[in-house]
């Protein structure tokens, strides 16, 4: 039965990666300079009204910046979060804070929207984020300054996630001690052609030397495909050294599973390779198979290293204070995860706030179900 403990010890080997990775972390920081300041403008496709979506906003509008202006886009007239963006308007009325409605046929209508912000942006630099961000002063100069560094093309951030309910502690959970890691493992074996949503600043040409907007209008995974693209061309994508919340609100366990199995299965199409590699993160799977397999020293060493590694990068690098409390969990989180893993390598559709989507193999989206065979969405926080 001592094979049953390999499992178990390559998660351990993991997570001592993860230890490692933590440890090396360097990511760019801010040099207070105004020539590393450009004029920037804030693209944010927005839809629906995320929880604390005005809170999120406002944290953006109240940036201590040189010169920078918001543009909001939505599909249709009647987005309940126009009423947000309009009082924002009127406490800001220096701001350039623009809204544009833009119906669009884009197989993913959040880039469909990004084209039409893109055209209506003044300054050379864009900053796009997820309309559900909060950010923290100093926030702007942070992610625009590595710009200046040779050879940066493209600048992103780690985040955490606020939650108000036991379904989205769970996934916030999962955000900080499993996907963060997994992230600065990536980094420290030189996998870094990937960005996340969470922000992503670059230069317009950049841009336009991918193609615009539209040659990853058909995508689902467009900040990854973004970021791919543009270290295609030869540059690099460097981390800021701020961390973002985006919030999860009071979601129940149903749509925090489609939310997770809509990203699980993202990432299978977009990097399939990795994908795969997954299995050996299930730290608590592999300590429970060996356990059970009487290999004691191997189960709680990939335990034990594996909420370790959790709480380092999770409480030390992201400064979550949730995964302090919630810790314990840990082991609980992993097994609903690996449950979504599972469910993840098949099928070929996700659930996008209110559409669902069938997926090519290479990512593309390649057609949208029906409205009768959408099912509804529960209360919460919109998936994003």
């Amino acid at each position: 039965m001592i094979w049953l403990a390999i499992p178990a010890i390559a998660a351990a080997a993991y997570y001592c990666l993860v230890m490692i990775a933590a440890a090396r972390w360097r990511p760019a920081r801010v040099t207070d300079t105004a020539h590393s300041l450009p004029p920037l403008s804030i693209l944010k496709p927005v839809h629906g009204r995320d929880p604390r979506f005005y809170e999120a906003i406002l944290s953006h509008a109240a940036q201590d910046y040189p010169e920078f202006e918001i543009l909001f886009g939505v599909n249709t007239p009647d987005d309940p979060a126009l009423q947000d963006i309009v009082r924002l308007q009127g406490e800001f009325p220096a701001l350039r804070i623009e809204i544009a409605i833009v119906p669009t046929l884009a197989p993913n209508a959040k880039v469909g929207v990004l084209m039409e912000l893109a055209r209506r942006a003044r300054y050379s630099v864009f900053l796009v984020n997820d309309s559900d961000i909060a950010v923290e002063p100093g926030y702007l100069r942070a992610v625009t300054a590595p710009l200046d560094h040779p050879g940066v093309g493209l600048v992103t951030c780690l985040y955490r996630a606020g939650a108000e309910s036991w379904a989205s502690r769970f996934e916030a959970l999962g955000i900080a001690t499993e996907f963060a890691p997994s992230v600065l493992v990536a980094r420290l074996l030189g996998v870094a052609e990937f960005a996340l949503g969470s922000t992503m600043v670059f230069r317009a040409e950049a841009l336009r030397r991918i193609g615009g907007f539209q040659a990853i209008a058909n995508f689902l995974a467009d900040d990854y495909q973004l970021g791919c693209r543009i270290a295609q061309l030869g540059f690099r994508i460097e981390f800021a050294g701020v961390v973002v919340e985006t919030g999860l609100g009071d979601a129940s366990w149903a749509h925090v599973w489609r939310h997770q199995l809509r990203w699980s299965r993202t990432i299978r199409v977009s990097r399939r390779a990795g994908y795969y590699g997954y299995v050996v993160t299930h730290a608590t799977l592999w300590a429970l198979v060996a356990l059970a397999a009487h290999q004691w020293q191997a189960g709680a060493l990939a335990l034990g290293v594996r909420v370790l590694a959790g709480v380092w990068v999770g409480a030390g690098i992201l400064g979550d204070r949730k995964v302090r409390r919630d810790f314990w969990l840990i082991p609980l989180r992993d097994l609903f995860g690996f449950a979504v893993w599972a469910a993840g390598i098949f099928g070929d559709t996700v659930q996008w706030r209110d559409r669902q989507l069938k997926l090519r193999p290479d990512g593309r989206i390649v057609d949208e179900l029906p409205p009768d065979e959408v099912p509804p969405i529960d209360g919460g926080a919109a998936s994003r």
